[in-house]
Formats: structure tokens, sequence, C-alpha cells
């Protein structure tokens, strides 16, 4: 079975609104064809590296082979989760967590996007909320990193609500064009004392080996 050799198939997380998962092979295209209905104003560009930029015709393999590649590369000593967002049965957007030497460092850095139709009412900070508890409870990061370009206003709000604090920014060029990123990092005791989404892991036990864990090392315990 599937679940024997790759059990982060069988991970989700559950908020009161929200199913985060990988996605299976026809919830992958369908979540490339969301992207490619829009994710932001073309008129600015919220990431580092312009993947929505893409020719629309193309943007949907191109979104299928990303997330193809971060499964294959899957490591102890590099990892990205690009979770699929559930609402209803619906998918809403994506939710990634990724981590760099994890079993040593600890930190576990963050990334999303909502399709256009489902922003405005709450649900990045509720998915993101989602992926803090899998990094803090569930693989007991130290910290948490993510970044955003200075005018993303709702991303930097998500943030701001999390507890999140300032740690610096980056000059990049996007489009061309000089760019300045907004850091910011989350430390374990501020995630605790915003901690405000009920979030319930499945699935995450058989997992742990993937990520260079063990019970031992002190991952938290899971619900269900």
């Amino acid at each position: 079975m599937l679940l024997d050799h790759w059990p982060l198939a069988g991970l989700r997380l559950r908020t009161p609104r929200l199913e985060l998962r990988l996605p299976d092979p026809e919830e992958l295209a369908g979540l490339a064809e969301l992207a490619a209905d829009g994710v932001h104003d073309p008129s600015v560009m919220p990431f580092n590296v312009p993947w929505t930029d893409t020719p629309v015709a193309e943007q949907p393999r191109s979104v299928i082979q990303y997330n193809w590649s971060r499964w294959a590369a899957f490591s102890p000593e590099s990892w990205e989760l690009g979770f699929s967002v559930f609402e209803d049965g619906r998918q809403v957007g994506q939710q990634a967590l990724g981590g760099e030497r994890f079993p040593v460092l600890r930190q576990a850095s963050s990334g999303s996007w909502l399709g256009l139709a489902h922003q405005g009412r709450g649900l990045g900070t509720e998915m993101r909320a989602a992926v803090l508890e899998l990094a803090f409870v569930g693989l007991n990061a130290s910290e948490a990193v993510t970044s955003a370009m200075e005018d993303n206003v709702a991303s930097l709000a998500v943030s701001a609500k999390l507890g999140y604090e300032e740690d610096g920014i980056a000059r990049l060029v996007v489009r061309g064009g000089p760019v300045t990123q907004r850091r910011l990092r989350l430390s374990r005791e501020r995630w605790a004392a915003h901690r405000r989404v009920p979030v319930e892991i499945v699935g995450l036990a058989p997992c742990l080996p993937l990520f260079g864990l063990a019970p031992a090392d002190g991952a938290g315990s899971e619900a269900g």
C-alpha cells in the first residue's frame, strides 16, 4: 500500500473550517487549475519567484511539476510539504511548510496562496495556524520563519495576528526591478501566547522518520 512507503499521504491537519492534506493526482490537477484561475492582482507580484507569470496555458503543468519535484526531493536534510487546503471538500489554496536540516536547527518556514475567490474570509490565518501546530506540536520546532513583500498587507496581517516579529529585510529583483521583502520570525513562546485556532493532527506518527525524527526526539502527541 502507498501508506506503507509514503505515510505523508495519510497526514491530515484539521481546523474548524479546513482540512489540509497532500493532494492525490486528481486533486493536484484541480489545485493547479485553481492557481491558473488567479491568485493575485496581475499588477503586483507577491512572490519572490514570479511563478504566476507563467502563461495561463502552461501554469497548471508548472504547478503539478513543482509539487512532484518537492515530493521526490523530500529528505530530513531538506523538505517541503505543500498541503492542499480544503473547505467543505473544495480546494481553496495551498499551504506549505518546509525545513532545512530540521533535526538540528528545529526551524520551519512557511508559504501559501489562496484562490482569488476564497480570499478575505480569514482562511489564510486558519491554514497558517494549522501548519504552525504541526511545526511546534507535531515536530517540536523551536521557531518558524516566513516572509512577505512590503506591500503584501494581507500576508503581513496574518503574521502579526499569529505573533511573528520583524526579522529584517531582503532586497530582491523581481520582474526585473528592485523590491523589499520583510522577514518575520516566530518563537515557540510567542506562538503559544497567540495560539487561538484549534488544530487536530492525524497520521503523523508513521511520518516522523521521514523528517529524521522519532517520538523520543520530543515530537508532540497527535489527536485522532
